[in-house]
């Protein structure tokens, strides 16, 4: 079996603090995406860049203490591939790709534009310009996952209180319809809604701090395994890890059935 994780940390170094490293090494996981880093190269120990049996791979954003997506692997990769060649995106550390064989696996951290209106124009231009080059991932002949923050919660099954967020940065009607795209004109697969067509609360992977959301499981659902359809048709379960909290994330596993 092939164990893939995908977690936001937000913040790595907040993340260890509160026991992730300790939690990973017992996850006998082959892959683990990580994603906002907020953290430099210099920044990280060497507990962190190879914990337990796992060599890290980092795309640092420029900015310090901000974005920065990672990949940590029990096998050497045969190629790394570090950003999508768009300056303005790969300066804020979004995109990491290793390949292992015929097995691609990506490590994405897509915009959040929640903050304000000039971040979610950022976030429709890194939509706009993602889904050509995860048209040609698509279309070069090998087996991928793509994994991560997608910021974005596909379906009204997604996220708690959909009716109060639609005009919300996550939910609004121009990002569902994007990431519909990426599922049925790309024929991408959502791996975790592949194995589970009716979950709902129990699907969710973050939470506001504001109010009582994670006593209440006022969640959404925005990280993914968006995989091509050969790989996701060997995934066998998943589940999202809420036993202990490492960020205002949760750490999404799938197994495939897949030599690694």
């Amino acid at each position: 079996m092939l164990r893939v994780i995908t977690l936001n940390l937000n913040g790595v170094r907040s993340a260890v603090s509160k026991g992730f490293l300790d939690w990973l090494a017992a996850q006998h996981a082959d892959v683990v995406c990580v994603q906002e880093l907020k953290a430099q190269a210099g920044d990280l120990t060497d507990a962190v860049r190879m914990p337990n049996g796992h060599t890290g791979y980092f795309h640092h954003a420029e900015k310090k203490g901000y974005s920065g997506v990672g990949l940590y692997t029990r096998r050497p990769p045969d190629r790394i591939v570090e950003g999508l060649g768009i300056a303005d995106i790969d300066a804020e550390g979004r995109f990491l790709q290793l390949d292992f064989g015929p097995l691609s696996v990506v490590s994405l951290y897509l915009p959040s534009g929640s903050s304000s209106e000039e971040r979610q124009q950022i976030k429709f231009s890194f939509m706009e310009r993602f889904l050509p080059h995860l048209a040609t991932l698509r279309a070069c002949g090998r087996e991928i996952i793509v994994c991560g923050d997608w910021n974005i919660a596909h379906q009204e099954i997604d996220l708690k209180n959909w009716k109060s967020n639609q005009k919300n940065s996550g939910f609004l009607p121009e990002e569902r319809a994007w990431f519909s795209r990426v599922l049925e004109e790309q024929a991408w697969v959502d791996v975790y809604r592949r194995l589970y067509p009716d979950a709902g609360s129990e699907g969710y992977t973050w939470w506001s701090n504001r109010g009582q959301a994670w006593a209440k499981n006022v969640g959404w659902r925005l990280d993914y395994q968006i995989a091509t359809p050969g790989i996701a048709a060997t995934a066998r379960s998943a589940s999202v890890y809420k036993a202990e909290r490492f960020s205002d994330h949760a750490p999404l596993a799938v197994d495939y059935d897949f030599g690694f």
